[in-house]
């Protein structure tokens, strides 16, 4: 028995999109993938902001904080998708209320969700999913991000190797396919990181049939490891922000996957530009391009040098800016101006910023200060 499974990147319904969603109109922005999502057994799409109602709190975080109305998942459901999942970094933007409207709205309009809920016994839950007789089980994770759900809060279900594995083996043992969606990756670079390859090989071997990533707001290649798919990046799938146009932002692809059993899972990537200069998704006529740049990809994720160099070099253009956050002038405009163009000096020492490298590296010293934090933020 073979089941057709499509899993899409991350849908965010703001601005341009935000405004036609409230007209009713999502055939102008999904309607070119709505017959490729119907076609499916099933299929999955990532939902990257909560439904909110009314005036409500945005947490503090930092980064933007995102929501949209209930248009968003009546949109995903006039689109065809059957499952959202709510893993990611801007689900608990708006605190509880926007967790339990995201999971009201999907359940009035027939949406099933994995990954995010009440409480985390609820955002850890694998979701089970008969289709003609077999049984697609789903694990969705995320990188830690002010999202992360607590056994007494709301939000999302972290990325935890350990916790993954048991929960791979007791899926392995009820369904007969196990997908992981994981939510995470530096955003803007096109390759995965040694340690995400080293995980997601880990799920493979745990007993996962394939493991596909998001977050980056680009895409990146894939990997066939012991006979199974591991995609380390779709791109957004619908995420439209002001005055960005023919970028990697504005490029994606969805996965269908065909899954039977005792065989080698066959897949297909469906490339599309989004909210570029129109806000809709388009489907690419001419793919030869996207198989190029996807090819050179792929070539790098099969060398770890290359996989290594990429990452450094990527790191090493935002070396500057990355240890600015330490600089005190940082977070004042006017301040922070003066500062980068040398009017001010560095105010951190090299023995301060010896100090910071020993806490972000030593798992000990780091555990006692997100303690420390999460106290004083009030963050549970």
């Amino acid at each position: 028995m073979i089941m057709n499974v499509l899993i899409a990147g991350d849908f965010c319904p703001l601005n341009r999109v935000a405004d036609i969603f409230t007209q009713g109109d999502f055939k102008s922005v999904l309607g070119d993938i709505k017959c490729i999502i119907s076609a499916v057994d099933y299929s999955i799409v990532n939902f990257e902001c909560p439904v909110t109602k009314g005036k409500v709190k945005p947490i503090d975080k930092s980064g933007p904080n995102h929501r949209c109305s209930e248009e968003g998942i009546d949109a995903v459901r006039w689109a065809g998708f059957n499952c959202v999942t709510l893993a990611n970094n801007h689900f608990l933007d708006y605190g509880k209320d926007g967790v339990e409207n995201t999971l009201e709205a999907c359940k009035k309009y027939g949406i099933d969700t994995v990954g995010g809920g009440k409480n985390l016994h609820e955002a850890s839950k694998i979701l089970y999913k008969e289709v003609d007789g077999k049984t697609l089980a789903l694990i969705n994770c995320c990188e830690h991000e002010f999202s992360i759900a607590t056994e007494d809060t709301a939000g999302s279900n972290p990325l935890n190797p350990i916790q993954q594995y048991y929960a791979i083996k007791e899926a392995k043992e009820k369904a007969n396919y196990v997908l992981v969606i994981v939510h995470g990756g530096h955003e803007h670079h096109q390759l995965p990181s040694p340690r995400m390859q080293e995980t997601y090989r880990f799920f493979i071997d745990s007993g996962a049939d394939a493991v596909v990533n998001g977050h980056q707001h680009c895409y990146s290649g894939y990997e066939i490891y012991n006979g199974r798919p591991i995609f380390y990046g779709l791109g957004n799938l619908c995420f439209d922000y002001p005055h960005i146009f023919n970028k990697p932002w504005n490029e994606g692809y969805m996965i269908e996957l065909t899954l039977e059993s005792n065989s080698d899972i066959k897949f297909k990537l469906i490339p599309y530009f989004q909210c570029n200069k129109e806000p809709r998704i388009q489907l690419l006529q001419d793919d030869r391009i996207f198989r190029n740049k996807i090819s050179t990809l792929n070539e790098i994720i099969s060398s770890p040098t290359k996989l290594e160099n990429k990452l450094n070099n990527f790191y090493l253009t935002r070396k500057e800016r990355s240890l600015d956050v330490y600089q005190p002038y940082f977070g004042n405009k006017m301040l922070y101006w003066l500062y980068r163009h040398h009017f001010l000096p560095k105010m951190i020492s090299k023995k301060q910023l010896l100090k910071i490298y020993n806490i972000l590296e030593c798992e000990s010293h780091r555990d006692k200060y997100i303690a420390i934090f999460k106290d004083k933020f009030n963050i549970k």
